[in-house]
């Protein structure tokens, strides 16, 4: 987070502050983001009463995080209903609403034959997993004219997604306002904006897992590029809701407060080190999950650093504060993802099962990503809730007039 964007985002001035909501990635650990909404949701109904708008007029959005976003956008006219609808959307899902993964019985007889019956198949499509019921989801889900009527309703302002480019690297954002034709972009190094309507492919782009969901093309400058999962190379995820206008932001993240404690130390200095599926739980964490905490620490240093200035000197600066709110889990996902790991697809717990990246002491986490099911999903839900009103009066206040 730079001064600069942080400059920009004050040059607007509004009667009443900008209210944003950022959602990041994480696959199905996303649904945590469900409750922490549905608990906000149900706190300003009871302090408002009747029917209150819809509180947020930014909405942006990482990987599965832009999906859910999509989902509110296409929904706000509904004012806080669409959060319980969104809870709605994510209680019947499951795996195979998602995904598709069919391989053999016999692959978990060899991890060197498991491992070569996935490689040929990833070859073959570029990722390990086929994601198209989420296509066929996705268009049964999210109304793309619903997204529409809530920004010529002025129910919110501007949607975004993020999405990371294979073609050329550059991280993109893909804005969606009532007038596009009027929105400046912007551009910093390594990222850019581009004012588009949204379309479900931005979504299929922006939730493309590396490794395990295929890329998405986009038409971007004027040619095709390849997209993935917007959580990779994404250096400043409050970035685009600060130059979207927002004044207050509220990041729902699924990262977690330990990792660790599920990777078993060796005795002595002695063992076989991590297993594959805490390797890959590592890895994904790092892609997921390691740039929002320090995006939104520097954010709110800067943000102080400007309340500390001289009232003189604070009211002649072309700028404003911003706030910022993080809510993350305070709970190991990935323990409670081991929990549930038997729910996954019979085909993917075989699969993951004769690499043998499903074993306790770092298989949850992969899971984590993949569980689609029920049981989990209520689970993270849960989590979601009880974390919010632990929270309650905090936001409350940020909403606050």
């Amino acid at each position: 987070m730079s001064l600069g964007t942080i400059i920009h985002a004050g040059l607007v001035r509004p009667k009443q502050p900008t209210h944003a909501l950022v959602l990041m990635g994480g696959g199905a650990r996303t649904a945590y983001q469900v409750g922490v909404l549905q608990a906000l949701g149900a706190m300003l109904q009871l302090q408002a009463g009747g029917s209150p708008a819809f509180p947020f007029k930014v909405l942006v959005g990482t990987s599965a995080g832009a999906l859910n976003v999509a989902y509110l956008a296409s929904t706000a006219t509904h004012g806080l209903e669409a959060f319980a609808e969104l809870a709605k959307f994510w209680g019947r899902l499951q795996c195979d609403d998602v995904y598709a993964l069919d391989v053999p019985p016999w692959v978990r007889i060899s991890r060197l034959m498991t491992a070569l019956t996935l490689w040929r198949r990833t070859r073959g499509r570029g990722a390990l997993l086929d994601n198209m019921p989420l296509v066929d989801t996705l268009h049964h889900a999210i109304s793309l004219s619903g997204i529409e009527e809530s920004l010529t309703s002025k129910a919110i302002d501007a949607v975004a997604v993020t999405a990371s480019s294979y073609t050329s690297g550059v991280h993109w954002t893909f804005c969606h306002t009532a007038r596009d034709s009027k929105q400046e972009a912007w551009m910093r190094p390594g990222r850019r904006a581009e004012f588009q309507p949204l379309t479900i492919e931005h979504l299929m782009a922006s939730s493309a897992i590396p490794f395990l969901f295929p890329s998405t093309p986009l038409w971007v400058d004027g040619h095709p590029e390849y997209f993935g999962d917007g959580s990779m190379r994404q250096v400043s995820p409050l970035s685009p809701a600060m130059h979207l206008g927002a004044h207050k932001i509220l990041v729902v993240g699924v990262g977690q407060p330990q990792r660790s404690g599920l990777i078993a130390a060796p005795a002595n200095g002695g063992g076989r080190g991590p297993s594959l599926g805490g390797i890959a739980g590592h890895a994904m964490a790092s892609v997921f999950h390691d740039t929002l905490q320090a995006d939104v620490e520097q954010a709110q240093r800067v943000t102080k650093t400007l309340q500390q200035l001289p009232r003189e000197v604070a009211g002649v600066l072309p700028y404003r504060s911003v706030e910022v709110v993080s809510i993350q889990p305070t709970q190991s996902l990935d323990a409670l993802a081991q929990q549930h790991a038997q729910d996954l697809p019979r085909s993917v717990r075989r699969a993951l099962g004769g690499l043998g990246a499903l074993k306790s002491g770092g298989g949850g986490a992969l899971a984590s990503y993949l569980l689609f099911e029920p049981g989990f999903v209520q689970a993270l839900v849960s989590l979601g809730e009880q974390d919010a009103y632990a929270r309650k009066s905090e936001l409350l206040a940020f909403f606050a007039a």
